[in-house]
């Protein structure tokens, strides 16, 4: 099988910080690591590779410093990486992102199955993964917590809902993102981190997507950050005096005033 799992470097939680300017994140001298989910992700295409054979590609998009969240990723078990990294690329959305990626896909010629994480922690929108899909035209399921069956021409995968699971069988090529309930990511082993400082690290830019400035980036993004802000949470505490009978009369009344 060919395996193709992209990732996002995000941010600590504890050391997201926002240019008031350009309503963006801003990466440089904060730390970031690997998305969480996306290391379920990395999990799964290596278990798959282990058991059928093949090659796991990982592509991720961003500054040059995500060389360290990919290098990790070999070091868990990934034989490619590639970084799509150039100014162009900057203030993408979710829809520039994922046309970026599909274009490094098809660039990476033919392949069996694409895995994404659920979501990235820094934007929740959880709609990279099913963007891909959508420009490269392929088969999709999102929410996969486990992988049932693999066949050349199609998988069998239960996908999470909100009462039970839905077994579902998708052709191949296809994209599926997956949940943390699929398994549980394998810690780095020493062979691994000595590959990860040799691995060869592939960056490609722009033009060796052949992609045109309108499409990527801030220019192609429909959706754009008009402002960002904390929301206000004000506290109001009452106390209400009197037996309980008074008490419960008080705190009903209160209520419907507020629900009014």
């Amino acid at each position: 099988m060919k395996l193709i799992v992209c990732v996002k470097q995000v941010p600590n939680t504890t050391e997201i910080k926002i240019d008031p300017v350009t309503n963006t994140l801003v990466r440089e001298g904060v730390e970031s690591i690997l998305n969480p989910f996306d290391a379920y992700a990395i999990e799964e295409a290596v278990r798959l590779k282990e058991q059928h054979g093949g090659t796991l590609t990982v592509i991720s998009m961003g500054p040059a410093q995500v060389e360290t969240t990919l290098r990790e990723a070999i070091s868990l078990g990934a034989d490619e990486i590639i970084l799509l990294s150039d100014r162009k690329f900057a203030g993408a959305d979710t829809w520039a992102t994922s046309l970026t990626l599909a274009a490094a896909i098809r660039k990476l010629g033919p392949y069996d199955l694409i895995l994404t994480g659920q979501q990235a922690i820094d934007g929740d929108t959880a709609q990279v993964g099913p963007g891909i899909a959508a420009h490269l035209k392929i088969p999709q399921t999102c929410f996969v917590r486990k992988i049932e069956e693999v066949k050349p021409c199609h998988l069998i995968v239960q996908r999470l809902m909100e009462d039970g699971y839905d077994r579902v069988q998708m052709k191949l090529p296809g994209l599926i993102s997956v949940v943390k309930e699929i398994n549980t990511p394998r810690l780095p082993s020493l062979r691994g981190k000595r590959n990860a400082k040799s691995a060869e690290l592939k960056v490609w830019n722009a033009a060796d997507l052949e992609l045109d400035e309108k499409d990527i980036g801030l220019n192609g993004s429909p959706t754009q950050v008009v402002k960002i802000f904390t929301p206000k949470h004000d506290k109001l505490t009452e106390k209400f005096h009197g037996d309980p009978d008074e008490a419960v009369e008080k705190i009903v009344t209160q209520l419907h005033k507020l629900t009014r």
